[in-house]
């Protein structure tokens, strides 16, 4: 038996995974436990749940992999320093970074003092680790494989083409151009600074109109072979220290651009200044940009190849809107996105590639010593994401006794409904009446997306419960879209795509005779980014949206994340918590039902 740790350590979205003879066994982020958004450092409460929920301990475990490789690039990083010179303080701060990630077995021994670690450490290069978290978990034989994103060990994508004996990476875009560079440069400059913040262009960007595409060009240019470079006149981050923040805390990067990207595009916005028609037209360009780039790329992929499955991963892989243009704009059929796409999703990559570098075989054989390469092997289909902790009645029923003078003082009345028919049709209708309803169940997701497990539930048909939401629990800009989880086999009669997008990394149109139906997860530009919920892998989720699509006709329900400015909400604590303190209806915590009476 193999038992393999993967890790995204001392970076953003550290997280640990569980490999046990190639399955998948756990997965968890990091800033579940520690309650800080997309936590940086050594990912330690998340390997202590991945061991108890594989029932192991840290002396079982064969191989640590690890996301990252400070020996990849090398030569390239030396002739880089040696041609451009950059400041003696960037170079200084790379290394004290590298130094850093070289310390697992050290953060290993600190955080499970006495466990006498005796396995081996394999450290993969970052985007082999993208790659791997994409094809490998696929459903796919054959598939191009990308990965796309800011920066990871000197590349910012690399590309190649999937097998059943592997994928060879010959393919790649080196420092200092990026194209997640530039998405997170124009990110900053329209005054949104936090780690992860890009998703709000995204939505803001339908708002406005592509009249600075002329300006796009001239930071972000298309190369004939499909790649792209930035004009780095207008960046800092190739010869100048940028403020990074890794370890220990939120992640925080400091600002991207230079004053030349304000002498192009006007001054840049402040975090609290108003948004005008100019914001939202660079916010537009912005995206257009992007897909302009993108498409570019797969364009030349697809011509190289010729093979019409894609896989994806990368922080880039998370622009959803971009991602839903792939079987429209692109020569590409099909394509598999995981539910961690960004850094957090290195774990499980770092964890698949190991294995098949093991010949997907036993510990002890003889291929074991074959650790060399970057080809990737091997098969394990993730159809779901529901690899997090799950909590059973007893500790929630324990919990809610601790509570229930704090819960009678708040006025609400607790059931128990062992029936799950039953517990979800009273769940559907309070979200038929306009209730808003937190739903706890199973096991966490794994990756940025609620999917049903930790969610926030409410009725798609109300053109007013955006404002709802955003008054009595999410408090975020108007502009950012809520979204819809709808039962895969009613996905063509409601949008224009009949794919699947189980993790709800895809943008589809919605169908323009359904718009008015549902208000509120119908973006401005007619779209919505669904979640398509399969009756197979979450039954107590489609349950619950059948039971709604039976009162109402809507095949589908508003889900947004169990959280408030928070991260997602790991243990029924949290979510009691949560459930507390903002004006949430009705919270379904496992069987227990807890009605908030006004």
């Amino acid at each position: 038996m193999a038992i393999i740790l993967g890790l995204n350590a001392y970076h953003g979205d550290a997280s640990a995974c569980l490999v046990r003879d190639g399955a998948i066994v756990a997965a968890a982020e990091e800033e579940r436990f520690r309650r800080v958004k997309h936590w940086a450092g050594f990912p330690s409460e998340a390997i202590r749940y991945c061991l108890e929920e594989g029932g192991v301990t840290l002396v079982d475990v064969a191989h640590v992999a690890v996301s990252s490789d400070p020996k990849a690039s090398i030569f390239r990083k030396i002739g880089y320093s040696l041609k451009t010179r950059p400041d003696l303080s960037l170079i200084v701060d790379r290394i004290r970074n590298q130094t850093k990630r070289r310390s697992i077995e050290t953060d290993l021994a600190s955080a499970f003092p006495g466990a006498n670690f005796k396995g081996e450490i394999h450290r993969i290069e970052h985007h082999v680790a993208h790659v791997a978290s994409a094809f490998l978990v696929s459903p796919f034989e054959h598939a191009v494989a990308l990965s796309l994103d800011g920066f990871g060990d000197f590349s910012s994508a690399a590309w190649g083409m999937g097998d059943r004996n592997g994928v060879s990476i010959d393919g790649r875009v080196y420092f200092p151009h990026s194209l997640g560079i530039f998405y997170q440069a124009i990110t900053q400059y329209l005054g949104f600074p936090h780690y992860g913040d890009e998703y709000k262009v995204m939505g803001l960007a339908p708002y406005g109109r592509p009249q600075f595409m002329s300006a796009m060009r001239r930071i972000l240019r298309l190369e004939d072979n499909g790649a792209f470079t930035l004009d780095l006149g207008y960046f800092r981050h190739h010869k100048e220290k940028i403020a990074y923040e890794w370890t220990g805390g939120a992640p925080h990067v400091g600002a991207l651009y230079s004053p030349a990207l304000e002498e192009l595009l006007g001054p840049a916005r402040a975090k609290y200044e108003p948004l005008e028609e100019r914001h939202l037209d660079i916010a537009r360009s912005a995206q257009a940009m992007y897909e302009e780039a993108f498409f570019h790329l797969l364009s030349a992929l697809h011509e190289r190849y010729r093979h019409s499955d894609l896989t994806l991963a990368g922080g880039c892989a998370m622009n959803s809107v971009a991602n839903g243009k792939i079987k429209r704009y692109s020569p590409f059929s099909r394509v598999y996105i995981q539910s961690a796409a960004g850094d957090a999703g290195g774990a499980i990559g770092a964890a698949m590639q190991v294995w098949s570098r093991l010949g997907g075989v036993v510990q002890g054989a003889s291929s074991t010593t074959a650790l060399s390469g970057d080809r990737i092997s091997g098969r394990s289909v993730m159809d779901h994401a529901y690899l997090g902790p799950r909590y059973d009645d007893k500790s929630i029923a324990a919990l809610l006794a601790a509570r229930g003078a704090e819960l009678e003082g708040q006025n609400c009345v607790v059931e128990h409904i062992e029936d799950e028919a039953a517990l979800c049709a009273r769940a559907a209708e309070a979200i038929a009446q306009g209730e808003v309803v937190g739903w706890f169940q199973g096991r966490m997701e794994w990756g940025p997306r609620a999917l049903g497990n930790r969610s926030i539930i409410c009725d798609p048909r109300r053109a007013d419960m955006k404002d709802i939401l955003n008054l009595k629990i999410k408090r975020r800009e108007s502009f950012r879209p809520f979204a819809p989880s709808i039962q895969r086999e009613s996905v063509a009669q409601w949008f224009e795509e009949d794919g699947d997008a189980p993790f709800m990394m895809q943008v589809f149109q919605i169908r323009e005779e359904k718009r008015a139906m549902i208000p509120a997860v119908t973006h401005v530009d007619g779209s919505g980014r669904l979640q398509t919920v399969h009756r197979e892998t979450n039954p107590r989720y489609w349950g619950l949206i059948e039971a709604f699509r039976q009162r109402t006709g809507v095949p589908m329900v508003l889900n947004t994340s169990f959280n408030e400015n928070e991260p997602l909400v790991c243990r029924p604590e949290e979510a009691l918590d949560c459930f507390s303190r903002t004006k949430m209806d009705v919270l379904a915590l496992g069987n227990s039902f807890i009605r908030r009476n006004s």
